[in-house]
């Protein structure tokens, strides 16, 4: 199975630039435009942000540009949501994210996990989404979901995809801002056929482990961290990136990254100084439990 993972559209109702100047539409045009070559891939999987104001009609071009994509190649178009996303538009245009799910879980705040078989592997999504939040959390009933699922293992193995990831850098953003019941997630799979977990939101691409697990996770396509930045500071610059997955190689997941060309690569679409992140922080990363 060989998976074109994308992460991080942020696309727009208005589908032009934002106040920074970063543009998702455009770069999901350039980038899809650059891997015109790419013809060998099964499934297409954006794994969260897809829009960035979680409008409908961000979500109708980017279901429009992935699947005219995808769909001359024979591939399958997999999505979940992200921290920008809205469940319910993200819902009445995409669905489950999957376009014919062969099980799926929809939880009591409306969230959504699905399962597809994609040449003879599971590809599971899940919803990490905490509305109004930057970071992650999969929930003890998505999770059951996800347990009562692994018990039966899939010909060749399973792929989990979701968009906080389950590990982070030693950076305080995405320490604060990652997926909060990692440990739980890894309880979840131990010593099941996951194999690979693929996410995004940190818009950098990072292989670590969980349990048994290899875990990726993608740069972003609307633009990408340069953690050469200062410590402490945050800055985004410009470039359109991806990842080509391959499984069930001798050496597998084999996975290497794919940087579209732009005339203004590397230039800096925003940086933000300690005291910002410390407000990003704070408005969006967990609320401190009281010692009292």
């Amino acid at each position: 199975m060989r998976i074109l993972h994308l992460s991080d559209t942020h696309l727009d109702s208005a589908g032009g630039p934002d106040a920074d100047g970063a543009d998702g539409t455009a770069a999901l045009r350039r980038l899809l435009a650059d891997l015109e070559h790419v013809h060998d891939i099964d499934a297409v999987l954006v794994t969260g942000d897809v829009a960035d104001d979680g409008s409908r009609e961000a979500y109708a071009r980017a279901r429009e540009l992935l699947v005219g994509f995808a769909h001359p190649r024979g591939a399958r178009v997999f999505c979940t949501t992200g921290n920008h996303d809205d469940r319910a538009a993200f819902a009445e245009v995409l669905g489950t994210g999957h376009t014919q799910p062969e099980a799926h879980y929809r939880g009591p705040a409306g969230e959504r996990a699905a399962a597809s078989t994609v040449s003879g592997w599971r590809l599971i999504t899940l919803d990490s989404l905490v509305p109004g939040k930057g970071y992650g959390r999969l929930g003890g009933d998505q999770l059951g979901w996800l347990r009562e699922l692994l018990k039966t293992p899939a010909p060749l193995g399973t792929v989990l995809a979701f968009h906080h990831p389950p590990v982070a850098l030693d950076v305080e953003v995405q320490r604060a801002l990652g997926l909060q019941d990692a440990s739980d997630l890894a309880e979840a799979i131990r010593g099941t056929d996951v194999q690979l977990i693929l996410c995004g939101h940190f818009h950098l691409q990072i292989v670590a482990r969980l349990e048994q697990a290899t875990v990726w996770v993608t740069p972003g396509v609307v633009n990408r961290i340069d953690l050469t930045a200062r410590p402490g500071t945050e800055r985004a610059v410009r470039g359109p990136s991806a990842s080509l997955v391959q499984m069930g190689t001798p050496y597998g997941p084999l996975i290497h990254t794919l940087h579209a060309r732009d005339a203004r690569m590397g230039e800096t679409v925003y940086e933000a100084d300690e005291d910002e992140m410390r407000k990003v922080i704070d408005r969006l990363g967990p609320t401190p439990v009281s010692s009292d």
